[in-house]
């Protein structure tokens, strides 16, 4: 009984817990017992979360990482933090360098100082100070300050991942609806290594409960490495769409994401987010995004975690078969 006292007591602090990745991982720390409390600049945006955990479980508070004090008064009494904000594109005062590197630096500080026992730091396969993307820059950053300020911290990197909510799969699924054609940016060749939302939510929750190592870094990836080609011929073989697969080379995405970066402007952010692509993101795609041989040979996977991925060949079709010409439920038939 006093076990489970202390456990239900354990108090976790998680900035960007409202979004998709943030509302699973908060999902698996409630069902391993602790109280959650997600940080956010919008609480109104985690209060769908409540009814995951017991009453008075999960309580949200707004946060935003450009003001320190916010941060610290979210901080108070925290035994484990979590950050897991992040951009995909920079808008407004939200830059990659105020987010992923100044951001992370700020809520590691504020963890130590409030005496937090442990700290996860969520960034992304492919972090680099010398890649030409400046998303994969900022992560590395990210990564280095947080380990200056918070040095028994525990990051993770995650290739693209996927789950009902994604922004990858339901995008391709969505385009292969109304587009005429998918591109293939730079040939399709780009190797990535999609895993699985719960799968990563799961290893957030072992990083807290001391199952990951401190100070280790961990790169999740699923058990399937495919091309992009084959991403996008798997989406279309998925919806049941026919549709040509059209090779860009990276000059040319560019120079796409150039003026789709110039609409979106120009529409106030209105633009369908399905059709929005930026040159950063094509920088990023010259790169395979997997699991390096260095993590699998030192158990810094979520094989290595006892985590065995599910594929997206497995999961996927359950949510992106809504986009077939006539709905999820085109395969059955009348008895």
């Amino acid at each position: 009984m006093a076990d489970a006292l202390v456990k239900t007591n354990r108090l976790a602090v998680v900035f960007g817990g409202s979004g998709f990745i943030g509302r699973h991982v908060v999902r698996a720390l409630v069902k391993d017992g602790w109280r959650v409390k997600v940080a956010s600049r919008r609480p109104d945006l985690a209060f769908h979360l409540q009814p995951i955990g017991k009453v008075g479980q999960i309580h949200a508070v707004q946060a935003n990482l450009r003001y320190p004090e916010s941060v610290a008064e979210a901080l108070r009494d925290a035994d484990a933090v979590v950050n897991l904000v992040g951009i995909l594109s920079p808008g407004g005062e939200q830059s990659f360098e105020a987010v992923h590197a100044e951001g992370a630096e700020t809520v590691a500080k504020a963890a130590k100082a409030a005496g937090a026992q442990r700290f996860l730091q969520f960034s992304a396969l492919g972090a680099d100070k010398a890649s030409g993307s400046v998303y994969a820059r900022t992560k590395a950053e990210g990564e280095a300050r947080v380990r200056a300020a918070f040095p028994e911290a525990v990051i993770l990197r995650p290739s693209v991942v996927f789950g009902p909510e994604d922004q990858f799969f339901n995008r391709f699924a969505a385009m292969s609806r109304f587009l005429p054609f998918l591109p293939l940016v730079g040939g399709g060749g780009t190797k990535l290594q999609p895993v699985f939302v719960g799968d990563v939510a799961a290893a957030a929750a072992m990083g807290l409960n001391g199952g990951a190592k401190a100070a280790t870094t961990y790169e999740l990836g699923g058990p399937e490495v495919a091309t992009m080609r084959r991403i996008l011929e798997f989406v279309l073989r998925t919806t049941q769409h026919k549709r040509p697969l059209v090779k860009l080379s990276f000059d040319q995405a560019k120079t796409v994401g150039g003026l789709t970066e110039i609409l979106r402007a120009a529409t106030l952010g209105l633009m369908p987010e399905m059709l929005a692509l930026t040159k950063d993101q094509v920088e990023l795609l010259k790169s395979d995004n997997v699991v390096s041989k260095e993590a699998k040979a030192e158990g810094r996977t979520l094989e290595g975690l006892g985590i065995m991925p599910d594929s997206f060949e497995a999961i996927a079709p359950a949510y992106i078969g809504r986009y077939r010409p006539t709905g999820q439920y085109a395969d059955r038939r009348m008895a």
